[in-house]
């Protein structure tokens, strides 16, 4: 019953995004041996986290409330929209403290391969919320994959049909870095892109 137990936290842990089987038994055992009260505090952070968040009903980001706080917040741009694939990329563009828009998380990004649609990444929401007769511009932040490209490609298509401006990231040579050690397709993308 103990190996149970135990090989249950480490598949557990394996679902988490870099984990493997023997990162999985690494964690589960310190966490076990070593961090009792860490352990506790993580089921703890996780369980309420599972009960009590949802998606904003406006952008659909997690928020506890009915609309997230940068939703409701008065002093943000309403004419400006920023599409991100998960809230992962909104906290991030956030802390860069570039922008004061409105977001739209799409929880994912097209894939045909894996039968990932529009209606998957809740496509007609978007629509609604970028056709509100508020916002006048989208930016388009999905990632520069070819999944992200797709994704970029079909909403760019849905809203400018409906008299947006959308534009894109800009994509380029990272800032601190030497040109020997950025990769040939970033490097085309910049020159192409160049202002």
């Amino acid at each position: 019953m103990t190996q149970n137990r135990i090989q249950n936290l480490i598949d557990a842990l394996r679902v988490l995004p870099g984990v493997g089987p023997k990162s999985a038994q690494r964690l589960a055992f310190t966490l076990l041996q070593s961090e009792r009260d860490g352990a506790a505090r993580l089921a703890g952070a996780i369980t309420e986290a599972l009960a009590h968040l949802k998606n904003c009903a406006s952008c659909y980001t997690f928020t506890d409330q009915e609309v997230c706080s940068t939703c409701a917040n008065p002093k943000r741009n309403q004419a400006l929209l920023c599409i991100v694939q998960s809230p992962m990329d909104q906290l991030l563009i956030e802390q860069t403290m570039t922008y004061n828009g409105l977001y739209f998380v799409l929880m994912g990004q097209l894939n045909p391969l894996e039968g990932l649609g529009p209606k998957d990444i809740a496509m007609d929401a978007l629509v609604r919320r970028a056709s509100n007769g508020l916002v006048t511009e989208a930016v388009v932040a999905t990632h520069f994959t070819n999944e992200g490209e797709l994704t970029a490609h079909y909403i760019t298509e849905q809203l400018t049909a409906r008299g947006l401006k959308v534009t894109r990231l800009a994509r380029g040579v990272p800032v601190g870095s030497e040109l020997e050690q950025v990769d040939l397709g970033t490097l085309a993308q910049a020159m192409m892109g160049r202002v």
